[in-house]
């Protein structure tokens, strides 16, 4: 059909451009799989950007985002014309000329690479286009991919396609508020609201000419010529920027010449507080979410999502002043009381001599070393002592320091930690989580990841027992030695638990008595009773899921459980004897406002109500009850008005390793535990060590300010009446008070302790362990 076309020039231009034609077609339509995916209208439509997702506390306040590119995009009038016109006279002067792809430049752009002088060809829309569909990743390639020049044409070919798409679609000004949200400016800045931010504290539509100027000029290399770690280069093609916005009159010479003058004036003072790793709440929100955004086909990184967490900003405060405040005293109480000498001990006191050995061989880097030195401990031990420049945590605040890896461990493992989980029982609402001291240093979360001895903390669940098959408050046992015989792996075995002062009283006490009292001997009578499998049983139902090993010792904390598997279970009690699946999301919207998904309150009825209130009663024991462990909150003033009660239970695990407190008042249930990330390392007595006076203070301190605020929605008041008829005796006689019964300590066992289950302090990661520890209490 050709030869009809008698002009031999004008032929062979038709039948250039048919075949062009078709090749376009063939690109658009993925002929044969050849070419691989283009935008279609619908996704130039709605295009995707990699949105971060943002997490609100109930009180609507930002403490967090989720992005693999930090980006915040903004729409363009809130974008300064310095910087569109910096953009448009350095990347696309034609811009407002062309219909997408702008073939001048193009032919320019041709010859000048011709010449030695490689300059860019493609439009501001062209890589909007490549920015924005991703026109050269692996979803776009076809089987050309394998064909190194017909690959790069197809590409080419794909950004015209596109950009003519998208001009179709959008005006000048969407395309460029496009361009600017999407574009990367270095250092995980990406979008022009991130990088104006970042580097000069200011918000797009705030930037001066230069300013401006040194951010577009950074588009041609991030590296090198970013104005942080380039100052000098960052600078000179700043002044490129400025030349070419006076060459095309986007600036006048007085304006040209008063801003290549300036110094590159950087403000580095911005810190985003909602970074993506900055809190335990947001890595427990995260944690949360993984099998939602898997289910629902959500990114949590990308998909720009909203998400309402339960937590109340005030009470986290709170939480966080009082863990901050009583963690620094027993810091201070820590270093006073090991002063020069190393904490890390065995069961008999002993200095474990090879402990930082150890340490070293548990990091990741000791076998890159082991390799890297071919096994030379000399070497390795050389690298380990080797001095460096860091920086450290300190009560005080960070702290530049000369350490070695060495004295980092050495010093990092004589910090102390906690984890403290607030939950609303009746609605299943977590309200404050504090995961650490400072998840900066430490990153590892000692509510939910760490699971520890839970000590006397664990006993209520030998009492529930009890208490739901046939026993009552007031039934009476004997302080008395007890001597307990059962099988173990087939091995015959005995346990003789002793109390805390090593004495037996030889009085009859009640169930409530003992149990406020935290007596050991009774707690292991009672065990005996019910059977240490039915604990277990009962311990499982309420809401503890770590495996916990069936032995007589199971009553008082042999086992480990996380602080919030303790405080769910503990908030069975307040909850009529429902189990609650407990809540850290309500809500999920898009970044439109528009709801996704409503997160609503699961329970379980596994207790009677009249078994969960008697269970309330028994804990207002610790208060109440001679000698009741919980009596050091008395100390706290701003705790006892208008008739407030308030129930717990202390645990302390053998040799003081673990500090723990659970506290429950009227509305809410807080579980708080103490301790090294070493189980090595700990306090030596109950006067410095055990949980009334290390994790009690904590809950006391922070209950105090939740009272005092009148807004915080969390008033004084008693323990909620009997739901149903109570049917059992429980209002029983009070035993006569003498000065032995005001001993506040937590019973204890003797017990030799495994130091086979330590923390790497330099990793925060829990080493594998061998046996489960023996409580003392």
């Amino acid at each position: 059909m050709f030869r009809s076309i008698s002009n031999r020039y004008l032929r062979y231009l038709t039948i250039f451009v048919y075949f062009v034609i078709i090749f376009f077609c063939a690109i658009e339509l993925n002929f044969l799989w050849l070419f691989g995916y283009s935008p279609d209208m619908r996704d130039i439509k709605t295009p995707t950007l990699s949105v971060a997702s943002e997490v609100y506390t109930a009180d609507g306040k930002l403490i967090g985002r989720f992005y693999k590119e930090n980006r915040s995009p903004i729409e363009y009038k809130n974008i300064s014309p310095n910087l569109v016109n910096a953009l448009v006279a350095t990347e696309d002067v034609r811009f407002y000329k062309h219909g997408g792809v702008d073939f001048i430049g193009f032919v320019s752009g041709l010859v000048s690479t011709a010449k030695g002088d490689r300059r860019g060809a493609s439009t501001i829309t062209q890589q909007l286009a490549k920015n924005l569909f991703n026109t050269r990743k692996r979803k776009s390639q076809g089987l050309v991919k394998y064909i190194p020049g017909v690959k790069t044409l197809v590409f080419k070919c794909k950004e015209w396609l596109t950009a003519y798409k998208l001009e179709h679609q959008y005006n000048k000004q969407q395309i460029l508020t496009m361009y600017l949200n999407t574009v990367p400016f270095g250092n995980n800045s990406f979008g022009i609201k991130t990088a104006t931010l970042k580097y000069f504290n200011k918000m797009p539509n705030q930037v001066t000419p230069a300013e401006a100027a040194t951010l577009i000029g950074m588009l041609k290399a991030t590296s090198t010529y970013n104005p942080r770690t380039n100052p000098k280069r960052a600078v000179e093609r700043r002044n490129v920027v400025l030349a070419q916005m006076l060459k095309y009159n986007y600036l006048n010479k007085a304006d040209y010449d008063a801003n290549t003058k300036l110094p590159i004036g950087l403000d580095l003072s911005y810190i985003d507080k909602t970074g993506q790793g900055d809190s335990y709440i947001r890595h427990a929100v995260e944690k949360w979410l993984n099998k939602w955004c898997e289910e629902n086909n959500y990114d949590l990184y990308e998909d720009g999502l909203k998400i309402y967490t339960t937590i109340d900003s005030k009470l986290q405060q709170y939480a966080e002043e009082a863990v901050a405040d009583k963690m620094k005293m027993l810091q201070r109480r820590f270093n006073n009381l090991w002063g020069d000498k190393n904490p890390w001990r065995d069961s008999k006191g002993v200095e474990i001599k090879d402990f930082l050995l150890k340490a070293e061989q548990r990091l990741p880097i000791y076998k890159m070393l082991v390799k890297k030195y071919n096994g030379d401990t000399t070497q390795i031990k050389a690298y380990f002592e080797k001095k460096k420049r860091m920086t450290v945590f300190t009560w005080k605040g960070d702290q530049d320091t000369t350490f070695s890896s060495v004295d980092s461990i050495k010093y990092y493992t004589k910090l102390l930690n906690t984890g403290m989980m607030t939950m609303e029982p009746t609605t299943g609402k977590i309200k404050v989580w504090v995961g650490g001291i400072d998840y900066k240093y430490f990153n590892y979360d000692h509510v939910n990841q760490a699971k520890r001895q839970a000590g006397s903390t664990f006993k209520p669940f030998a009492y529930v027992t009890a208490i739901d098959n046939g026993f009552t408050p007031c039934d009476k046992f004997t302080d008395k030695r007890v001597s307990i015989k059962y099988k173990e792996n087939g091995k015959d075995e005995v346990w003789e638990p002793n109390n805390a002062d090593f004495n037996f009283s030889g009085r009859e006490m009640s169930l409530r008595w003992a149990m406020g009292k935290s007596v050991n001997s009774i707690t292991a009578q009672v065990t005996e009773h019910v059977g240490w499998d039915k604990i277990v049983d009962y311990a499982h139902k309420i809401g503890i899921e770590s495996p916990l090993k069936a032995v007589p010792s199971v009553s008082l904390g042999s086992n480990d459980v996380s602080v919030f598997e303790m405080v769910r279970a503990y908030s069975t009690f307040l909850n009529k004897g429902q189990k609650v699946d407990p809540l850290l999301v309500t809500k999920i919207t898009d970044d439109k406002g528009n709801l996704i998904q409503e997160f609503t309150l699961k329970t379980e009825q596994v207790l009677s109500e009249e078994t969960a209130w008697l269970m309330l009663y028994m804990f207002r024991g610790g208060m109440e009850e001679p000698g009741g462990t919980s009596q050091a909150l008395w100390e706290y003033n701003g705790l006892w008005k208008k008739g407030n009660e308030i129930g717990g239970k202390t645990g302390t695990s053998s040799d003081y390793v673990d500090g723990w407190y659970m506290g429950i008042t009227k509305d809410l249930v807080t579980g708080i535990w103490v301790g090294a990330d070493d189980r090595s390392v700990h306090f030596t007595s109950s006067e410095t060590g055990e949980g009334s006076h290390t994790a009690l203070p904590i809950f006391g301190e922070f209950m105090e300010k939740v009272y005092a605020d009148p807004k915080s929605g969390y008033t004084y008041g008693p323990f909620p009446r009997p739901w149903v008829k109570i049917t059992k005796e429980y209002n029983c006689p009070s035993p006569r008070f003498t000065e032995r019964d005001t001993t506040e300590v937590d019973s204890t066992l003797e017990m030799p302790m495994d130091t086979s289950g330590v923390t790497t302090p330099a990793t925060n990661e829990p080493a594998p362990e061998n046996n489960p520890v023996t409580p003392n209490n």
